[in-house]
């Protein structure tokens, strides 16, 4: 048994914040001892709070060389005895980095990559920052090479672990009828679905605009998402405006985010990942988990997701008009890419091998 902090200084509640708190409510469940370090009042310690996980306040810190937080947050991991603590935001790399090599409390830090490096990180600063990272976790194979190639970080550190998901919820029986009831949209016809934070990087216009150009408009469109905190409600309010201006209002559907995600799944017929280079989109694969076929982005780690095209349709990035052509092509041969073979091809990213992935890594350094 180890016992295990998780640290997230994000207020906001997206793929990122929740993939903290499911892997820590998954390993508390397999008989680790689990704290999770975030921000008070945030979306992460209500969730935490209902499922019982030991949540611990931190307090607010810059992203770079936060020297005093960085003490604090010793502090607070020598007081909750933590062996391992594990980070999933670049912007908690510096704080945890600088209070794992300045301050006497010692643990072992853990990177799980949630985010694709832009340009490189071969520079003095980052190397001494990512040397004090245990291992460098990827979840996928692309990512794998992208820190070899971009960073200075030892390579018998940088590990391949996939994201997890608990298949057992999302692949329940539940009829389209009924999930279409549960969601409150037409029972008839095709609807084509969006879930994710409303914001530019995940393409809800985007995804309007190629509507727009199809000749066969007898499908509706259903957004599944809320405002980025503090920041989003312009782009929510853009939205609303163009499905309005549009003519859309009667076959767009927005609604809230739900924690029974394969209601939305169930309910439409395809899914689409319309961000411009998503890195690792759980999204994507709680979609196919389902077995609902996707309309995804060709960039980032959607491409190898959806098996280069073996399993799903790719587009350009922000290009609507190829993903235009791309739905129409899913409304003439919706049958291309069949339920059970999604539903099977996800057994890679099964929440319990996942875990013993993450326990393995962590017993080596005992």
């Amino acid at each position: 048994m180890q016992r295990i902090g998780y640290l997230c200084g994000s207020k906001s509640w997206g793929g990122l914040e929740m993939n903290q708190w499911r892997n820590a409510r998954w390993m508390k469940q397999r008989g680790h001892e689990v704290v999770v370090f975030g921000k008070e009042g945030s979306q992460l310690e209500s969730y935490c709070k209902k499922d019982e996980l030991t949540f611990v306040a931190v307090p607010d810190y810059r992203k770079y060389y936060d020297v005093a937080a960085a003490r604090k947050l010793s502090r607070l991991l020598k007081a909750n005895r933590i062996d391992h603590l594990i980070i999933r935001d670049v912007r908690d790399m510096s704080v945890a980095a600088l209070a794992k090599n300045w301050f006497s409390h010692p643990f072992k830090l853990h990177y799980f990559m949630e985010m694709q490096l832009g340009v490189s990180k071969r520079n003095v600063l980052h190397t001494l920052r990512f040397r004090q990272f245990d291992t460098w976790s990827c979840p996928l194979h692309w990512l794998e090479e992208q820190v070899k190639t971009k960073t200075r970080m030892p390579h018998d550190r940088i590990i391949y672990i996939p994201s997890g998901l608990e298949l057992a919820p999302l692949q329940q029986a539940l009829s389209k009828e009924e999930a279409r009831r549960l969601l409150d949209v037409p029972q008839t016809g095709v609807l084509i679905g969006l879930a994710g934070r409303f914001d530019p990087q995940k393409g809800q216009l985007l995804l309007l605009e190629a509507a727009q150009q199809l000749t066969d408009q007898s499908f509706g469109i259903v957004f599944l998402g809320a405002p980025t905190h503090n920041e989003g409600e312009n782009y929510h309010q853009t939205m609303l405006d163009l499905i309005e201006s549009a003519g859309l209002r009667e076959r767009v559907f927005v609604r809230p985010f739900r924690n029974d995600i394969n209601v939305f799944y169930k309910a439409i017929d395809a899914f689409v990942m319309a961000s411009k280079a998503e890195t690792f989109g759980m999204v994507t694969i709680e979609a196919m988990a389902c077995g609902t076929p996707v309309v995804g982005s060709n960039a980032g780690g959607t491409p190898e997701l959806l098996q280069f095209g073996e399993l799903g349709y790719l587009f350009e990035p922000l290009s609507s008009d190829d993903l235009a052509a791309k739905l129409g092509d899913f409304l003439c041969n919706s049958h291309l890419f069949p339920s059970e073979k999604l539903e099977q091809a996800m057994q890679l990213f099964d929440h319990r091998s996942v875990c013993e992935l993450v326990e393995n890594r962590l017993e080596s350094f005992r």
